[in-house]
């Protein structure tokens, strides 16, 4: 391609609306334009990274024995549970809804497991039908909230879905293990840092989940994981081991302290005389319909991912000053365990368990019991994790490792989805005796809007973006100096022809431009190689080769060039 063809003008000053490096290359180099907030046109250089990675995705894909289809956008509400004439979207869908011309409520989803169910129940009659194994690569829509970050956050990107279909548990589980393989070769080829994150708890029973987050400090997601043994998980589901301090050998008489103005764990454990991890932090949520207390040592915070999981509530909030006074008779800050009305359950981090003499809230404004004991001066609760992990905690996995908490852009993710999405469509297969059996479904899904994100994330300096040759727009990028000169001229485009006979993909510097324009456009663009032909180098017989990692150029022949770029995208 010729560049003085191209659509999207490079951009001297960082734009006003740019919040990453990675955001603001994106646009400097013109593969990005927002038109909305969330909104952005994908530029005709951001497209081709898009196709390259897809290519590999279904390369990968296809070797793995998965057939690609292309589902439609609409979607009929009932799919997801909701009446035709509702105009609301599902609770935390991020569907867009709206009205057709005869009335009939339609959305345009964030995900196809549900549609996939009810085709595949037109299609598989018989355990000889199964497994399948479907994807596809297409827009998807998501009423994100957050419009920051560019790809990162855009209501509008593009998806890669695959669905497993199995008979039973255990060939949907080589279905998972299979495509988490296959993921790792994409991303791998992609050249693409990532972990791999547990992304649920034991409590989900018959539950496997993982997402995967492409490490970057400018990323909007946070996993917490080992330094040692690999363990890696969501904030909202890692664990970790606290230290466990010697106990008192004997329990002391339980008593009220006044501190008047201590909410805080840090001046109050000043206050009191006792280290941080002997006070408590009581929280009180309204679990549905219900008040529950939560209690977890004062070095702790509560994880109301793990509460909400654990209770298996729809909805969890922190309870409403005006029913902790009710319940409690105290002001927000000095609730504790001592006391509470029947009604209300409470639960604790069972690293509170083997405490004696701690402290916790005594349910008096401006009053906190110490010297408080389970089972004497309040019943046992029911005991869990209900603790976030943190950085510098042991690892709940390995004695040795530490955890390190890594942020990051989640790119991806894998889950076995089991039954639910069978049993609520009616996809059932009759079994060799002729019973009727629910198939298993497994979902994977790649987005790779974010995967280019994340890929100028990790792979930028100051001069611009560094694509992997694996993804790159183009393989080289050929920079034609002194073309006023005829010899010049007619020398690039003999190479320029020359490199497209050897099937590279290659873009032509044409323009009528200063050399130091040229120079920094290229390394905005971050094609892997640079060639330049000028006046100095036609007269020699030669090119000078860059690569867009290395920080000096060397005069080649047109033939050696040919054979370093051929390397390089081996």
């Amino acid at each position: 391609m010729r560049q003085s063809q191209h659509l999207g003008l490079t951009l001297k000053d960082d734009p006003k609306e740019a919040q990453t490096p990675g955001h603001r290359l994106l646009l400097r180099a013109g593969n990005i334009r927002q038109v909305a907030p969330g909104v952005h046109a994908c530029m005709p250089f951001l497209l081709r990274v898009l196709d390259n990675i897809g290519g590999l995705l279904r390369a990968e894909l296809s070797a793995n024995a998965y057939e690609e289809l292309l589902l439609p956008i609409l979607q009929p509400k009932n799919l997801w549970g909701i009446s035709a004439s509702s105009e609301d979207p599902p609770d935390g869908s991020g569907m867009f809804t709206f009205k057709d011309r005869r009335g009939s409520a339609l959305g345009i989803g964030s995900g196809s497991e549900n549609m996939i169910a009810v085709l595949a129940k037109k299609e598989i009659r018989s355990y000889k039908d199964l497994p399948k194994k479907i994807f596809q690569i297409r827009k998807q829509f998501h009423d994100n909230p957050r419009t920051r970050q560019g790809l990162v956050n855009d209501r509008e990107f593009l998806m890669n879905e695959a669905f497993s279909l199995d008979a039973d548990a255990d060939e949907m589980g080589a279905s998972y293990q299979a495509m988490n393989m296959a993921f790792q070769v994409v991303l791998k080829r992609l050249g693409l840092g990532y972990r791999c994150a547990e992304a649920d708890l034991p409590t989900n029973a018959g539950c496997t989940r993982h997402v995967l987050v492409a490490p970057a400090a400018s990323g909007d997601d946070t996993i917490v994981a080992c330094d040692t043994c690999g363990y890696a998980a969501t904030r909202n589901t890692g664990q970790s081991r606290l230290e466990v301090f010697p106990q008192d050998a004997e329990m002391k008489p339980m008593e009220a302290v006044y501190g008047p103005g201590l909410i805080g764990v840090g001046p109050l454990a000043e206050f009191i005389g006792i280290p941080v991890w002997k006070t408590t932090k009581t929280l009180l949520f309204q679990a549905d319909d219900k008040v529950v207390a939560v209690m977890v040592r004062g070095d702790c915070d509560v994880n109301e991912d793990k509460v909400k999981t654990f209770l298996k509530c729809r909805e969890l909030t922190l309870a409403a000053p005006r029913v902790i006074t009710e319940l409690t008779g105290a002001e927000v800050g000095y609730a504790g365990g001592v006391g509470l009305p029947a009604g209300v359950s409470v639960l604790a981090d069972h690293f509170t368990r083997d405490r004696i003499n701690f402290e916790c809230g005594a349910n008096r404004t401006d009053y906190h019991n110490i010297n408080v004991n389970w089972e004497r001066d309040l019943p046992l609760p029911a005991f869990g994790d209900f603790k976030t992990a943190r950085e510098g905690e042991r690892c709940a996995r390995c004695d040795q490792g530490r955890i390190q908490e890594i942020r990051g852009i989640e790119v991806g993710g894998l889950a076995k989805m089991g039954t639910a999405p069978a049993e609520t469509s009616g996809l059932t297969f009759p079994d060799t005796s002729g019973k009727p059996r629910p198939v298993h479904m497994g979902f994977y899904r790649l987005n790779l809007s974010r995967l280019a994100a994340a890929l100028v994330e990790q792979h930028h300096d100051d001069a611009g973006i560094q694509w992997p040759a694996s993804v790159a727009p183009f393989q080289v990028h050929l920079i034609g100096l002194n073309l006023e000169d005829e010899g010049v001229r007619n020398e690039a485009e003999k190479i320029y022809r020359q490199l497209q006979k050897e099937h590279l993909e290659v873009l032509f510097d044409d323009r009528d431009a200063r050399a130091g324009e040229k120079f920094s456009d290229s390394d905005l663009f971050g094609i892997p190689v640079r060639l330049t032909i000028s006046k100095r180098t036609f007269k020699e017989g030669k090119l000078e080769l860059k690569l867009r990692s290395a920080s000096q150029s060397e005069r080649v022949a047109i033939e050696d060039a040919l054979k370093a770029i051929k390397d390089l995208c081996d």
